[in-house]
């Protein structure tokens, strides 16, 4: 028994609202459209007339380096922040994990939320401001009871967050599925962990929320990127996308149980794609892991809605550009 005075607030009587009602400042009218193979061939004028300088030949050198990999079978891992999911990105990524381009997604919480609301209704990203005051932000009853149930069912079938969410959306096909990053990974088989820091998402503040199955979910999916890591070895890629603290850290965390475990992890490529470079991903992803021969690093300094469908359209047209047979061993 604690022998603290206080005691943990009780949930059980958290007062919520129907997700639908809810204001929400992103929907799907606004997301990104891939580009068609044909389009992707348009854009070939542009990223030739760019600059062979800085961040211009920075952006060739990573898109090099996701080809090669492809082509090698080596592993393609995108971390990403929920910035990426509300800036309408998911349609520009479900493309290119079924292009190949991704293998594996890593993901934090908030971005897992984002990306389950707009499955379900097509829209996410409430006004803290205008509903803090009331005690009302986070609490939609769908996105805190859902998410929480699947995570919870998952743990008791030994998946991770990502898996068990994406099953969760796979069984619902909500209206919205077709904008959705976890149903479409899902589908594809393609691994998503997630890194839940307790008490800061939403999903936390709701009854339903299990911290013994948060717990477990989040650090099975903690050993399953330790394992897609390893994959990284002579010739993958590493990119992390809007995420300043959460992924750095975990991925740095993979990279050295990886190599305490005597495995080989070198020859491979990491970049950190923002608007602002923080500390952690130039530290934890751009130099640490890489330093000494181990790699390259790149920092892509940018909006994400920009700079993702550029990088995304450079990807697709350098393999178009190696020929039908090669774009669809590509495919698979």
């Amino acid at each position: 028994m604690s022998i603290y005075r206080q005691q943990p607030i009780d949930l059980s009587r958290i007062s919520t609202y129907p997700l639908a009602s809810r204001p929400s400042k992103v929907t799907v009218r606004e997301f990104a459209r891939p580009l068609g193979d044909g389009e992707a061939q348009g854009v070939a004028a542009l990223l030739g007339s760019l600059p062979h300088l800085l961040a211009a030949d920075n952006l060739r050198a990573i898109t090099a380096a996701v080809v090669r990999a492809r082509a090698a079978g080596r592993a393609i891992i995108w971390g990403i922040g929920g910035h990426v999911i509300k800036t309408g990105l998911a349609p520009i990524l479900i493309d290119l994990v079924r292009r190949g381009f991704i293998t594996a997604i890593a993901m934090n919480g908030s971005g897992v939320i984002h990306d389950f609301e707009i499955a379900l209704i097509g829209s996410t990203s409430e006004d803290v401001d205008e509903s803090l005051g009331a005690g009302a932000f986070g609490m939609a009853e769908e996105t805190g009871r859902l998410i929480n149930e699947a995570i919870k069912r998952g743990a008791a079938d030994d998946l991770g967050v990502g898996e068990s969410i994406g099953r969760s959306l796979a069984e619902m096909s909500p209206p919205y599925a077709a904008y959705s990053l976890l149903h479409a990974t899902y589908v594809a088989r393609v691994p998503v962990t997630v890194h839940v820091t307790i008490g800061t998402d939403i999903i936390h503040l709701h009854p339903h929320a299990d911290g013994a199955a948060l717990g477990a979910a989040t650090h099975r999916d903690f050993r399953l990127i330790t394992a897609l890591v390893k994959e990284l070895d002579g010739g993958g890629v590493y990119l992390n996308v809007g995420s300043a603290v959460t992924l750095p850290e975990v991925f740095l965390k993979a990279v050295t149980v990886v190599r305490n475990l005597g495995h080989s992890l070198r020859d491979f490529t990491t970049a950190n794609f923002d608007f602002i470079q923080h500390y952690r991903p130039l530290t934890n992803v751009v130099r640490r892991p890489v330093a000494n021969g181990a790699g390259r690093g790149y920092s892509m300094t940018g909006h994400h809605e920009l700079m993702i469908p550029l990088l995304a359209a450079a990807i697709i047209n350098q393999s178009a550009a190696m020929g039908p047979a090669s774009e669809a061993e590509q495919r698979g």
